[in-house]
């Protein structure tokens, strides 16, 4: 089972529930995990047996034999395709770039090229003693970028 084949036959459905893609796995023994979201608000259990149920319609597992898994992104996933970055913007935001540098902030900007964090961060202002907060925004070309994955809070 090819991921083309996949993404061409359940695209639709997928689409059809305000939802898109964020990857699929097709593993040697053809264990198919399928994993969404939604382009707003949270994925629902109907959503996921929906796309189920297209996946299943599409593929005839008398012809080939095979398992499926279909979820959601975790919040503790990394974004890995556009959408989920636009969805993100102005959302709370946990940025690990290459190097090791860590900065949590507000996702301003997200494009083909990078993406723009807005962030406060203590520095030393030249001839002082004490650090200040200041309010930072700036650009990260995704060659600089290791991961960037929603900040999570429980409160």
């Amino acid at each position: 089972m090819e991921k083309e084949a996949i993404l061409k036959a359940i695209g639709p459905a997928v689409a059809g529930r305000g939802c898109f893609i964020v990857d699929v796995v097709v593993t040697k023994d053809n264990d198919v995990t399928l994993v969404v979201e939604k382009e707003a608000g949270e994925v629902a259990l109907e959503d996921c047996v929906a796309i189920n149920d297209a996946f299943l319609a599409a593929f005839d597992k008398d012809v080939e034999d095979y398992s499926l898994t279909v979820s959601s992104a975790g919040l503790d996933q990394p974004f890995k395709v556009p959408a989920q970055f636009l969805k993100a913007i102005g959302s709370q935001v946990v940025v690990l770039l290459k190097g090791g540098r860590k900065l949590t902030g507000v996702l301003a900007d997200a494009g083909d090229e990078g993406i723009t964090l807005r962030y406060t961060a203590r520095e030393l202002p030249e001839g002082k003693k004490r650090k200040v907060t200041v309010e930072r925004e700036e650009t990260f070309g995704f060659e600089m970028v290791n991961s960037v994955t929603p900040k999570v809070e429980f409160k």
